[in-house]
């Protein structure tokens, strides 16, 4: 049990720590957050306080690097729209799947949309050559049994390479305001198991997903059928979480399924137990009355209503232009908030 002296004791040790770490960030140059520069330091030396292993230290290391190189590679493009396609590194340029992809990101790309892939052959090699040099960022992995990255339509200043999977997998993600997944092996699957586990509990934004197959093919239909007669089936997932996917063999419906999403829809923040959504057209009287009937069982107490921006929201200077709908949803409620997104994007006041 600590004594009152010993507690004074490491008080001083740690106000001594905060400003020396103060005096670096200073002298360094860094002007902003540096709360928050202060914490990265602090955990780095509380790492080695700890005694952690040289092996620990490695994967901290490089894991932080990695980030700072992609932070790096997605700073210039900052306000553009941007989608990640992922898919097998084993299609050939003759398969239909991979027509699909680069048609896919050639239309995105006429867009205004930037293509983001894993910087690999295959599917994401076919992704890269649709969208062009100057629409696609690629984010690639160092593998010891794999192709190597190729140079495929970006120059150094659109790819990087990293070690780690998760690493690569949260800057896959991190950046993109849709996604499109082909067939693929256990890599495709685990990225698309991640991004409907981030979309069912809430820790990532709404967003697009479609699951793209070649015409005819059974690839996704089959991971339907399993989604449904196996883990909703057996109780695992709620039977309707695959509802918020398109599953889809056309790569225009792909497209239209992304930049749909955000016809009217821009983003949402939590205020405590209320979801604020922001939409580019405020919803008329009737069509807020329409909302609110449709979707009465979204709500846990209260109604659907309009609003201005909220008080956090103007200390934040947060899209303080845009309507607001303020509601307080459901635990669990995913579902009924994608179709409550899909719905705004349909009313006659969303934009054309």
């Amino acid at each position: 049990m600590r004594t009152g002296k010993q507690q004074h004791s490491e008080d001083a040790q740690a106000a001594e720590l905060r400003e020396r770490l103060d005096a670096v960030i200073a002298d360094a140059g860094a002007s902003g957050h540096r709360g928050l520069i202060r914490r990265i330091l602090s955990t780095g030396i509380g790492l080695g306080t700890d005694g952690a292993t040289r092996l620990d230290l490695k994967i901290t290391a490089t894991a932080v690097e990695e980030m700072r190189a992609a932070f790096r590679l997605f700073a210039p493009f900052v306000g553009v729209p941007k989608v990640t396609i992922f898919g097998s590194a084993r299609t050939q340029s003759h398969d239909p799947l991979w027509v699909g992809a680069e048609a896919a990101a050639r239309g995105l790309a006429e867009l205004g949309w930037m293509v983001v892939t894993g910087a690999g052959p295959g599917i994401m090699e076919a992704a890269a050559t649709g969208a062009g040099p100057e629409r696609s960022l690629g984010i690639s992995i160092r593998l010891p049994f794999e192709e190597a990255p190729l140079d495929v339509a970006a120059d150094d200043g659109h790819r990087i390479a990293m070690k780690y999977f998760f690493t690569r997998k949260l800057m896959l993600v991190k950046e993109s305001r849709g996604f499109i997944c082909l067939p693929g092996g256990f890599g495709t699957m685990d990225e698309t198991f991640e991004l409907l586990t981030l979309q069912q509990t809430g820790k990532m934004e709404p967003m697009p997903i479609v699951l793209l197959d070649r015409a005819g093919g059974t690839y996704w239909q089959g991971f339907a059928r399993f989604v449904t007669e196996e883990l909703a089936g057996s109780g695992l997932i709620a039977v309707d979480d695959l509802d918020r996917v398109l599953v889809t063999d056309s790569p225009d419906a792909a497209i239209a399924e992304v930049t749909g999403f955000w016809r009217n829809y821009d983003s949402l923040r939590w205020q405590g137990e209320q979801l604020v959504l922001r939409v580019r057209a405020e919803p008329s009287d009737a069509e807020l009355d329409d909302l609110n009937e449709r979707f009465s069982g979204l709500c846990e107490v209260g109604a659907i209503t309009g609003s201005g921006p909220l008080a956090s929201e103007i200390a934040d200077d947060d899209a303080l232009d845009l309507p607001r709908l303020v509601l307080t949803p459901r635990r669990r409620a995913v579902g009924d908030l994608y179709r409550l997104i899909r719905a705004l994007n349909e009313l006659d006041s969303a934009p054309r």
